[in-house]
């Protein structure tokens, strides 16, 4: 996986400790099915994530990684999710906390392919499989990218 340059920037200050990061997860829909791909790391599927660099919109961002990671065009059509990410520590010892911008988005054109080593492979699911496919943290942004209505937050009691 590519580490952004600022974060391997901000890693050369602060080691390994906890670093606060912004995700994007985008919730790609076409004809009711959903763009998902297989993690090269992992090998878990998920939809497309990734990091907002510095000062990019998150709504921007989402697009970019659909580009970069699957060569398609999209469009963000709403923010469906705000939460935060339990912390997540690689096999290196780095820290991150995640706050994940997920977003309902509308495919626009080109036919997935894996671009950038992210995922080995990429691909239209039905909708209606998401549960069966997907590990509980993925369906649910999922669900949540397919469901209408406001953005749903966590926490705020």
């Amino acid at each position: 996986m590519p580490t952004p340059d600022f974060v391997l920037d901000l890693r050369r200050l602060i080691g390994t400790r906890p670093l606060p990061l912004v995700g994007v997860t985008a919730v790609i829909v076409r004809d009711d099915h959903v763009l998902l791909g297989r993690r090269s790391d992992t090998g878990r599927l998920t939809p497309i994530t990734g990091i907002v660099d510095p000062g990019e919109e998150p709504a921007d961002a989402a697009v970019r990684e659909a580009e970069e990671e699957a060569g398609v065009r999209i469009r963000a059509e709403r923010l469906a999710w705000v939460h935060q990410i339990p912390r997540v520590t690689y096999a290196n010892g780095d820290q991150s906390d995640y706050l994940d911008l997920t977003f309902a988005c509308e495919w626009v054109s080109g036919d997935p392919v894996p671009l950038d080593g992210e995922m080995t492979e990429v691909g239209w699911y039905p909708a209606s499989t998401i549960e069966a496919i997907l590990d509980a943290e993925m369906a649910a942004r999922v669900r949540a990218g397919l469901a209408t209505g406001p953005t749903r937050f966590e926490g705020g009691r």
